[in-house]
């Protein structure tokens, strides 16, 4: 079962990877000072890479738990 930790971690280093782009991403698209319209599309962009990086990271933590439990 320490496979499983050791990849549940990997997928939650990925997931945080994700947040921390788009954490990024849309600071540059606040500080760019765009059109509301235009703000709002790109934010609606980013926001899929957002969720998909949140559900890895979940995914990750708990294929951690699960090995830790049984192992």
């Amino acid at each position: 079962m320490e496979i499983v930790i050791w990849i549940g971690a990997a997928l939650s280093i990925i997931g945080l990877v994700g947040i921390g782009y788009s954490i990024v991403a849309v600071t540059r698209a606040k500080r760019a000072k765009l059109e509301d319209d235009e703000l709002r599309a790109r934010i609606a962009r980013i926001l899929p890479v957002n969720l998909i990086a949140l559900f890895v990271s979940m995914i990750g933590l708990m294929a951690v738990i699960v090995g830790v439990v049984l192992n």
